[in-house]
């Protein structure tokens, strides 16, 4: 794969990863309105295995918090917060990984990836996510996180196996209509993306190592390594813009694409 478009799907999911936008409709429109050829599964696991890195290192202290929590599980010790922020990230995560399979299995995933369905999907989560943020109280934070918050949130999170959705918007509506406060949904979402890649790349491991060779292998090296790089900057950005500002720019973003693609699809 040409240097240019391994760095430019790269940036594109690093940047879009984590923000509210849906990095996998914008990997979808990629090689769709440009003509440049599917960067492929390799690539995509490449990519995701850097904005996990990016997560892990911006938010390590929660990512120790939970570590501890999954040993202290291991022995039998529920009630400390460390184990149910770890128990939460379990629970969090089944939802997601159900429907993820479905799709796999059955091939349904196949036909979500259309520019009109990232355009819908663009507009009607953008909408979501408004009215969440907009309506949503601000009395929580991830001390309150409750198993039941936890699969309140999970089950918002599947919903972004649709194309456009967000995963990281989803999220963060389900948090924002639980009332917790923007900077706290926002956290949680980027902690929920941790097991949720570690899963996708797991189900899409074995098709990976087959395919693998010297080349494909410093492709996805250097593509993982972008993906860290623009996804740190990107999580950077918006946890500090959270702090004076709400998800609108985010929304308007949403809306504007939404409304090209619709354009683009039915035209």
């Amino acid at each position: 794969m040409p240097l240019f478009q391994l760095i430019l799907v790269a940036v594109i999911q690093g940047l879009t990863e984590f923000l509210p936008v849906s990095s996998s409709g914008h990997l979808i429109l990629l090689p769709t309105l440009t003509g440049l050829a599917d960067q492929g599964q390799v690539i995509d696991v490449a990519v995701h295995l850097g904005t996990l890195g990016a997560v892990l290192l911006y938010f390590w202290a929660d990512v120790k918090e939970a570590l501890l929590g999954t040993v202290q599980i291991c022995r039998g010790q529920f009630q400390s917060p460390a184990a149910r922020l770890a128990l939460g990230l379990i629970v969090a995560t089944i939802p997601v990984i159900l429907a993820g399979l479905v799709l796999h299995v059955t091939g349904s995933s196949d036909h979500l990836r259309s520019v009109a369905v990232i355009g819908w999907a663009m507009l009607i989560f953008g909408v979501v996510l408004y009215l969440a943020d907009q309506r949503g109280a601000e009395t929580r934070t991830k001390a309150d996180w409750s198993l039941r918050d936890a699969l309140i949130m999970g089950l918002w999170q599947a919903v972004a196996l649709i194309p456009g959705t967000s995963r990281s918007g989803i999220a963060i509506s389900g948090a924002r209509t639980l009332g917790f406060t923007r900077a706290d949904a926002a956290r949680l979402s980027m902690l929920m993306s941790i097991p949720t890649i570690l899963a996708s790349a797991a189900l899409l491991g074995l098709d990976v190592v087959l395919e693998a060779d010297a080349q494909v292998a410093r492709d996805g090296a250097i593509a993982a390594a972008f993906s860290f790089v623009s996804a740190l900057l990107a999580l950077s950005l918006m946890m500090r813009l959270l702090r004076s500002i709400s998800f609108t720019p985010y929304v308007i973003y949403r809306m504007a694409l939404g409304v090209f693609l619709l354009a683009y699809a039915y035209s």
